[in-house]
């Protein structure tokens, strides 16, 4: 058994998430975790909102509100978006708690007491009509290097290469399209350089990552210059040292402090459990395995800066130091990356109405229908687009006239023939064939998704289903009830467990429908655990509260093996487990997304 800690990136809590989110950082953090359980490992999944810096604050000014209403309000909703896609977080809480201002403050004075935190002026950003500063983030512009038109002001993802937004040619806002307006700010740098070292050893000892992750991560060791880890702005962390944190707009970098929310959160975790040492199983102890999920937008803070950050606080730079409070912090096994999602070869644009909420999307549809497309289609390696028609088609034809119809079929032969699953007599060739290739699949699956080929991973489960439902047409039960009744029930045994089998394969992939799946041929118990938002009351600040998702995920029926069917179980008359998409929902969702325009 290994200690697995699953990071998954922060939403912002400026706005409802869209699928583009969730296909980025909450369905493969997800199918990961849950294979990775069944397959007998510790697995703690974390993460939560991200609640400071200056989205907050652009969308708070615009709808009228504080910074923590509109922290609070979206935290709520994404919390119950979340719950009900059936992510199975250990802890999903928020970067506003009393417990991750005093982590990251305390890995903040960690990393300056090391020498890794340097004092620089520099020239910052901000907005000529508003005062306030513009983080690199909000600045776009052409790249001084590769001549890009969509350059960032931290960094271009044409060419790779760290910027800074005063180095921009034709810089401007991307809040309200001015100029910018750059001033003389002091402002606390992490030292990269004396960090460059030991990134690059750790860098270099990696293996199996995405080739385009560790290609992006590795160009960035080229440029290695002191990051600004601390910001002009009046909503985050305040910076914990003398002359520093009693200045009103003097921030933490929000990039700085969500980051730690890895450990804050493993943290929180283990003091809601009572035991406040156990997330040290999975940061101090070497042995441990940690992976961190995201959209490609977010490599250079998982692979870079968060990295350093752990480098720092452990003194293993070129400048020493000493071990924070936290022990010695191990630093990522696989930074997980993701690409891009369109949808109908468009940007996701809230602003423009060209985007599809969670929210809409699991109030019209089922939520492993959104998984499972998410799984096949979804930006695993390469920019995927998002269609209806597509949305359609592999729900009918693969979920419910491919996976869907093999469950009932099977179901009602064994309901109205039997009654209970038979036992499996007198195997022939064909039975054993089918057995043994169907349990053959499990090393398969499970290593594609250990690995992170989750397309590959589940088109090799629903070879499987493929598989059982040419072994049911090749075999003909539904032919045998008069003339050899006896070989009738072997076969729809044999096609059950062909069935359990699968079904145990596509769990991590569809968790609510494996459930009724399960539950179709008499099962009982928990077979796909899912998690629940609960309320809960801030550990360090009473007079708070929040929404939190949780879960046990310890007593699952479903295990990453061959789960015996149990002859005699009844077995009820079957419903369908997949609804089937009309024709017409192409067209009307088009029209509402035209209509929202």
């Amino acid at each position: 058994m290994s200690h697995i800690l699953s990071a998954v990136a922060w939403p912002y809590a400026n706005g409802p998430r869209h699928i583009g989110h969730v296909a980025g950082f909450g369905v493969p953090s997800d199918v990961f975790s849950r294979y990775m359980r069944m397959a007998g490992n510790d697995v703690l999944m974390v993460s939560g909102t991200d609640e400071h810096g200056t989205p907050i604050l652009v969308q708070a000014d615009q709808e009228g509100v504080s910074p923590q209403e509109l922290a609070d309000r979206y935290n709520r909703v994404i919390v119950e978006d979340l719950t009900s896609l059936g992510l199975s977080y250990d802890l999903f809480t928020r970067t506003t708690t009393g417990n991750h201002y005093a982590v990251a403050q305390s890995l903040f004075k960690a990393v300056n007491a090391n020498g890794y935190m340097i004092e620089q002026t520099t020239r910052g950003a901000i907005s000529p009509s508003t005062g306030r500063t513009l983080p690199d983030r909000y600045i776009e512009g052409t790249c001084p290097i590769c001549g890009d038109d969509g350059a960032r002001g931290d960094q271009c993802d044409n060419c790779g290469n760290q910027l800074d937004a005063i180095d921009l040619k034709n810089p401007h806002s991307k809040i309200n399209g001015e100029t910018p307006k750059f001033v003389e700010t002091e402002h606390f740098f992490l030292d990269l350089p004396a960090l460059a070292e030991p990134l690059a050893e750790w860098l270099g000892a990696r293996q199996g990552w995405r080739p385009n992750v560790m290609n992006f991560s590795r160009n960035l060791l080229s440029d290695m210059r002191p990051r600004a880890m601390t910001r002009d702005i009046d909503w985050g962390i305040p910076v914990p040292l003398a002359g520093w944190e009693d200045n009103p707009n003097k921030r933490l970098y929000v990039w700085f402090d969500a980051v730690i929310g890895y450990l804050s959160a493993s943290i929180e975790w283990a003091r809601r459990e009572g035991e406040p040492e156990a997330w040290r199983k999975w940061w101090n102890d070497p042995e441990a395995l940690s992976y961190y999920f995201m959209g490609k937008d977010n490599i250079t803070f998982h692979s870079q800066i968060w990295p350093g950050e752990l480098i720092a606080a452990n003194g293993r730079g070129s400048k020493g130091g000493k071990l924070s409070e936290f022990g010695d912090l191990q630093l990522p096994t696989e930074v997980v990356s993701s690409e891009f999602l369109t949808m109908e070869s468009s940007k996701f644009s809230s602003s423009r109405g060209h985007v599809i909420y969670v929210r809409d999307m699991l109030a019209r549809y089922q939520p492993d229908a959104l998984r499972y497309f998410i799984a096949t289609a979804g930006p695993e390696t390469s920019d995927a687009d998002f269609t209806w028609s597509e949305f359609k088609r592999r729900t009918n034809d693969e979920l419910v006239a491919g996976w869907g119809n093999l469950v009932n079929r099977t179901a009602s032969l064994v309901n109205k023939n039997v009654g209970e699953i038979p036992a499996m007599n007198d195997l022939q060739d064909v039975d054993r064939a089918a057995l043994d290739a169907s349990q053959a699949a499990f090393g398969a699956v499970g290593d594609l998704v250990r690995t992170h080929r989750q397309r590959a991973g589940i088109n090799e489960a629903m070879r499987v289903v493929g598989d059982a439902n040419k072994y049911l047409a090749d075999t003909a039960p539904w032919k045998l009830k008069n003339e050899d009744p006896e070989r009738m029930k072997t076969v729809l045994g044999v096609a059950t467990q062909l069935i359990a089998d699968a079904n145990t394969m596509l769990s991590p992939f569809m968790p609510h429908s494996s459930q009724k799946v399960h539950e179709a041929f008499g099962g009982t118990g928990v077979f796909s655990p899912m998690p629940q938002m609960n309320e809960v009351q801030d550990l360090d600040l009473p007079d708070r509260h929040y929404p939190v998702i949780q879960g046990d995920y310890s007593g699952q029926a479903g295990l990453w093996s061959r789960n015996p069917i149990v002859a005699g179980t009844p077995v009820p008359a079957p419903s369908p487990i997949f609804t089937k998409l009309d024709d017409d929902i192409v067209e009307a969702e088009l029209e509402r997304m035209n209509g929202d325009n």
